[in-house]
């Protein structure tokens, strides 16, 4: 049997990077998805998404939605549970950055990272605790950072948005542990994806990666198999908790 057999996930963010590997990671492993995707210029990368995830023999659908905005995250997550039903788990993916140093920053950059990375996770979880606490059972998973955890100079929003979720996490933990709900954060550390793309070659590449002990970037499988641990039953008695998949790099 499937790890995430006849369960539905959703995920935000799901069209590239991260998101990407986490969809098609539940997919492969029986799990309904479906994933958000923010723009028309994204849609046919989700679409291509949707149609790898359907080709693995699950339910899978791409929707354009802000995880940002509440009232798109109440009507998305409506959506979902009328076209699959339930929600069993949840996966705060979406996220960006817009680095800066503070002096130089905007109240627009700080507000646009907050809405997508902070907000967000507020928005989608106020959603999905209620089919959550009908079940007796789901699993939140929210997307933090090493950076939540350690700051990086020139990242201020993005540092602080990701530690918020890492204190969102654990008081939602003990709000709906007793009703057989868990809640956790994933914090990773450097990964191949398009937003860490400067980053991957050259000088810079080997600047990171030397501070890292496993000396290497995460893929985004490598944060997608940690996610699917804290998806499952393997998984079934952690909550509130802070798993990082960074190499080694915060110790």
């Amino acid at each position: 049997m499937k790890l995430l057999e006849k369960k539905v996930a959703i995920i935000t963010g799901g069209s590239r990077g991260i998101g990407e590997a986490i969809v098609l990671k539940f997919a492969a492993e029986g799990c309904d998805v479906a994933f958000t995707y923010i723009s028309d210029s994204s849609e046919p990368k989700a679409k291509a998404v949707e149609e790898k995830a359907l080709a693995l023999g699950v339910k899978a659908k791409a929707y354009k939605s802000n995880a940002g905005n509440f009232a798109d995250c109440e009507a998305f997550v409506n959506q979902v549970i009328a076209d699959f039903g339930t929600v069993d788990i949840c996966v705060n993916n979406a996220g960006i950055s817009k680095d800066n140093l503070l002096l130089r920053m905007t109240e627009q950059q700080w507000d646009d990272v907050m809405d997508i990375n902070l907000k967000s996770v507020f928005n989608m979880t106020k959603q999905v605790m209620r089919p959550m606490m009908k079940a007796k059972n789901g699993s939140i998973i929210n997307m933090s950072s090493v950076i939540g955890e350690m700051g990086n100079a020139g990242q201020s929003s993005y540092a602080a948005s990701k530690a918020g979720v890492i204190g969102f996490t654990k008081s939602v933990a003990k709000e709906i542990g007793s009703r057989n709900i868990r809640c956790n954060a994933i914090a990773p550390g450097f990964v191949e994806t398009d937003m860490t793309s400067y980053l991957q070659e050259g000088d810079a590449a080997d600047k990171y990666k030397a501070g890292i002990p496993l000396q290497r970037f995460a893929s985004g499988d490598d944060i997608a198999n940690a996610c699917l641990f804290l998806a499952c039953d393997m998984g079934n008695y952690i909550t509130g908790q802070v798993l990082s998949v960074c190499g080694g790099l915060n110790i």
